[in-house]
């Protein structure tokens, strides 16, 4: 393609090379190739699944690292726009009928006082109407208690992100989601007194999330004894990714390129920019209350034992091929840790010497190291457990999307219907090597498990490319293990009658 000297402008604005500009253009025409797959991981052989003793053990674990002085810190991605949440109160907005007709639409007013906003809803109505939600709707007039919610001259929830809007109510205050992360950290992710928590946001967000903190940080330091450190960032524009057109040409607005956020996949600069030794990963709207938060401390633990104890001994080999002084007896123990342990195997291994099996060995055990909760599959969307070939002929664990799977191929359409887990995104992550240097992160995502999809932009066709997910192909080069937690730990609120939900009054 031919690239003007305002291409240049905006390419050099964004910190895009033009080679990544042609690299992008070219899997427009190439496409993802779809990963193979071996088999689901299941509780039987991929997903483990600690006994109650077990259990006991890795939190054990984790509280003895938590007195260690390293860094620990919970990363919660939260650009995203709550808009979907009120797809469905947005579209009666839109509605040739003035009353709640639909189940969606008589549940939320049937139940409207049972939303922690309901306060800020009804005082909203009161100072734009007049009246009060109760007395609207004994006029019939139920789209003006919408619009309230929803519009920018009300509590604007239809723009702002899940993070800021009111999730639970308590005796004498209500908690937005991300108060309700700033909860959870200092249940399971403080030391030495102190809590790191990093938010994604959106730029046009970024001061209202900063008021709430400064706002509430106060209160939750004094409820918990702890002190928050919160910093946030945005998804970089570097990271940006090219639209194109149905002939795979760039797609432009009056002549410019139009450039599109690169997915949740892109945060793994976002990720690569924190300096801390245990990092967990967790959605903002995947909160419960207070009463109901017990087993997500638990299982949050869980994994952070099982995190530790693996890295420990991971680290403890790398030290002896370090050394140099180890036997072929050892090397063995190490294929089996491996193998056993990071569920990582190649068979390609029983042909290797010794000299070759140990450059083998401290590549698979010095990289980023990464373990998942895994729940029960009950038919919500999501990546789930498998067995997936690596581009260097192993075989290891990984999170896979149905767009990563070749639906053509009855066996892998079949392993992938038939999973009895999927991914909650619910992870806790080593970034940092055995000599305590930081990892590269971008060096181990896995380029080819991008996605292209289909959109719209003014009526007009347009082909859009999301980078490798953040807990996919961003990951796929991570020592991964799975673990089994409970359905309990997994509450997100994907429509606003998800707060309505048992788990969430």
């Amino acid at each position: 393609m031919i690239i003007s000297s305002a291409d240049e402008a905006l390419l050099k604005k964004k910190g895009i090379s033009a080679e990544q500009l042609a690299e992008q253009l070219k899997k427009f025409q190439t496409g993802f190739p779809f990963l193979k797959i071996e088999a689901a991981a299941t509780p039987e052989k991929g997903v483990l699944c600690p006994t109650l003793e077990e259990v006991d053990c890795y939190i054990g674990k984790w509280a003895e690292y938590c007195k260690k002085g390293e860094t620990v810190l919970k990363f919660v991605p939260a650009s995203g726009a709550a808009s979907r949440m009120f797809k469905d109160l947005f579209a009666f907005l839109d509605a040739d009928y003035d009353a709640p007709v639909s189940d969606f639409e008589k549940k939320f007013f049937e139940n409207i006082e049972n939303f922690a906003f309901y306060s800020d809803l009804n005082a909203m109505c009161i100072k734009n109407h007049g009246d009060d939600i109760a007395a609207l709707v004994s006029k019939g007039k139920y789209k003006e208690v919408v619009s309230n919610l929803l519009a920018a001259d009300g509590l604007n929830y239809g723009a702002l992100p899940k993070g800021l809007l009111k999730f639970h109510s308590y005796e004498d205050v209500t908690r937005t989601a991300l108060e309700e992360h700033l909860v959870e950290g200092a249940l399971y992710a403080a030391t030495d007194g102190k809590v790191k928590l990093h938010f994604t946001v959106s730029p046009d967000h970024r001061a209202l999330f900063e008021a709430l903190v400064a706002e509430c940080k106060a209160a939750y330091e004094q409820k918990f004894g702890v002190v928050y450190e919160i910093s946030f960032s945005e998804q970089k524009q570097s990271t940006d990714t090219v639209a194109a057109d149905a002939n795979n040409e760039p797609f432009r607005e009056d002549g410019m390129l139009l450039f599109r956020p690169g997915g949740h996949g892109a945060l793994i600069e976002n990720l690569n920019d924190i300096d801390a030794d245990v990092i967990f990963i967790k959605n903002i709207d995947n909160v419960v209350p207070d009463r109901l938060k017990g087993d997500t401390v638990t299982y949050k633990k869980l994994l952070a034992g099982i995190l530790v104890e693996l890295q420990e001994k991971a680290f403890e080999y790398l030290r002896l091929i370090e050394s140099g002084k180890y036997t072929h007896e050892q090397i063995e123990e190490m294929i089996r840790f491996v193998q056993q342990r990071l569920m990582c195997r190649n068979n390609e291994i029983k042909d290797m010497e010794d000299c070759e099996l140990v450059l083998y060995l401290r590549k698979k055990l010095n990289r980023p190291m990464r373990v998942c909760g895994m729940v029960k599959n009950v038919g919500e969307p999501g990546g789930g457990p498998f067995f997936a070939y690596n581009p260097d002929g192993s075989v290891s664990l990984q999170i896979l999307e149905s767009s990563q799977i070749d639906m053509n191929n009855p066996e892998a359409k079949s392993m992938f219907e038939n999973g009895t887990h999927f991914n909650p995104v619910d992870l806790v992550c080593a970034v940092k090597d055995y000599k305590g240097n930081k990892f590269d992160l971008p060096q181990f995502v896995d380029k080819n498990t991008g996605f292209i999809s289909h959109k719209s932009k003014n009526g007009r066709e347009l082909k859009a490319m999301e980078l490798p997910g953040l807990w996919n192909g961003a990951m796929s080069d991570w020592s991964t293990v799975f673990v089994e937690v409970p359905l309990i730990t997994f509450n997100p609120v994907k429509t606003v009658n998800d707060l309505l939900r048992e788990v969430h009054q």
